[in-house]
């Protein structure tokens, strides 16, 4: 028997798991997806993109993409979770983000020393000033043209730079710019060479994912870390619980391991469906809170190419996001959001040139564009001509904020995962945000690019999902208590970015990681 088994491996399930090793207790890590690496990162059309859930045995790539109606979420696959497609960016939420909600016991100065404590174990930087690509750059004129440059500020990334590099981002990048270093956790990465690849799969490593921090300091310290494993069912035992896993290496679909505490930690869709399992299906845990299920969000999530004629913008080179302006003090009709850099990743160009060749042989092939993180992008970018150096030119202006936190995880007649999303409430902020993207883009002289998928039908897509576990101070409102302890079962938790209760309208990873290092710190 574990002292502690882990579910997953995204900034909850490898922070936990590490800490808890560090305490000295027997932890095993069970993470769905694959170690990774840059020998084995998708690269072309037919590489191992694709999660799916209905065949995870033959299909388990990179990216889980789920769809509902009018929502679709991005979630990586793999040994460091979330950390693998993530856009580098670690922040505190707003301060304001703690005035509701909230257990009373998790305020913002109460999180600072956890905050901190991830910012430092992730080696978290700006973009040195001689390294801004052009996307900065629009993003501080956009901010100044438009009367908002006070707002305007650079990010701090989970990369590694080095200051003394001098790129000129009109040349294409090279490996060769990056330089090899050994981080603190003893493993070997390399100096950011603006690859543009942070989202699937930094070839130099620059990237401080998870899997290069956390995790291996977990394994140095006795933590047990098994792939490709897929966990279906917790049930209560004598002293802990069981944990039913299929093997997906070996195909292998009863595997057992048991353990005294379990911290689920399978990201806000995943954490979620698993416990609606376990209280409505396999009925292993029937006592879960519920609001079980309610409470997701989006977190805001917003993006709006804009064209640039006669403007190289090149968002295929540099870090995928690096800038912000920040309107989360509300002072936008009462909406709060930020606005940020967008980045493609530069594969995606020549994907796009295949896709469109095998669109103008035969257009039923729609189901090419599944699993793109980009799709909304591409699918409108089809719409342009084909002529243009579509890639050169684009500015993917981005964005996050509160929206209503309304939507609802439930399972449907056949047992799969549905969600209930009703825009209604969260729709004054989208259109907010819209508003200001256009703003930005009229005082640059771009040229925002119709995106049919919302425009038609207020289709959204996510790689920040949040919710469905919510923190709270009883079971009436919520599923686990400010530990992150689930009301009713002792020593079971839930650690990632399920447990947050609402939209924090910025970049979620270092919120998620710093309840994840006070999980862990208070667990006995």
């Amino acid at each position: 028997m574990y002292d502690v088994i882990v579910i997953g491996s995204g900034f909850g399930g490898a922070i936990t798991g590490c800490r808890l090793a560090e305490k000295g207790l027997k932890v095993l890590i069970l993470e769905r997806g694959q170690w990774w690496d840059k020998n084995t990162y998708p690269r072309k059309p037919g590489d191992a993109w694709i999660w799916n859930n209905d065949n995870p045995e033959k299909m388990h790539g990179w990216l889980d993409m789920r769809r509902f109606p009018h929502m679709a979420v991005a979630q990586g696959a793999g040994v460091g979770g979330g950390s693998l497609i993530y856009a580098n960016i670690s922040c505190n939420a707003p301060q304001n983000a703690f005035n509701y909600g909230w257990p009373a016991a998790i305020t913002y100065n109460g999180l600072l020393p956890y905050y901190d404590r991830v910012a430092k174990f992730m080696n978290v930087q700006k973009v040195p000033a001689n390294q801004w690509n052009p996307r900065m750059k629009l993003m501080q004129e956009g901010a100044t043209k438009a009367g908002f440059g006070d707002r305007f500020g650079q990010l701090e990334l989970a990369v590694s730079f080095d200051p003394n590099l001098n790129y000129n981002f009109d040349n294409p990048p090279s490996e060769t710019n990056s330089k090899e270093f050994t981080n603190a956790q003893g493993v070997k990465q390399g100096t950011c060479a603006h690859l543009g690849q942070c989202d699937i799969g930094c070839p130099v490593y620059a990237k401080n994912t998870l899997d290069k921090n956390y995790i291996p300091w977990a394994q140095k310290k006795g933590a047990e870390v098994r792939e490709l494993s897929l966990v279906s069912n917790i049930e209560p035992i004598a002293n802990g619980y069981k944990i039913y896993y299929s093997d997906l290496k070996a195909q292998s679909m009863d595997r057992t391991e048991t353990a005294t505490r379990v911290i689920v930690a399978s990201g806000s869709l995943g954490s979620t469906e698993l416990l609606l399992r376990c209280k409505n299906a396999t009925k292993t845990l029937p006592n879960i809170s519920g609001a079980l299920g309610q409470g997701w969000s989006s977190n805001g999530d917003f993006l709006t190419p804009a064209f640039y004629f006669g403007r190289t913008i090149n968002p295929d080179r540099g870090p995928t996001i690096s800038t912000s302006i920040n309107f989360l003090d509300g002072v936008q009709n009462g909406q709060k959001f930020w606005i940020e850099d967008g980045g493609i990743p530069n594969l995606f160009s020549g994907y796009y040139k295949d896709i469109s060749a095998r669109l103008a042989q035969d257009p039923n092939q729609h189901s090419l564009f599944e699993g793109l993180q980009a799709a909304n992008i591409i699918q409108h970018l089809i719409n342009l001509s084909t002529s243009l150096d579509l890639f050169k030119n684009i500015m993917p202006w981005f964005a996050q904020g509160v929206d209503a936190s309304d939507a609802q995880l439930l399972l449907d007649q056949k047992g799969k995962l549905d969600m209930k999303w009703d825009i209604t409430k969260s729709l004054p902020m989208f259109n907010e945000i819209a508003s200001m993207h256009k703003k930005l883009s009229d005082a640059t002289s771009g040229h925002p690019i119709p995106n049919p998928a919302w425009n038609n039908s207020h289709d959204l897509i996510t790689p920040h999902p949040l919710g469905g576990c919510r923190m709270a101070d009883s079971a009436t409102d919520g599923v686990v208590n400010d530990k992150g302890e689930v009301f009713g079962y002792k020593n079971l938790f839930v650690a990632d970015g399920a447990i947050i209760p609402h939209a924090l309208g910025v970049n979620p990873s270092r919120t998620i990681g710093a309840l994840a290092e006070r999980i862990a710190e208070l667990m006995q």
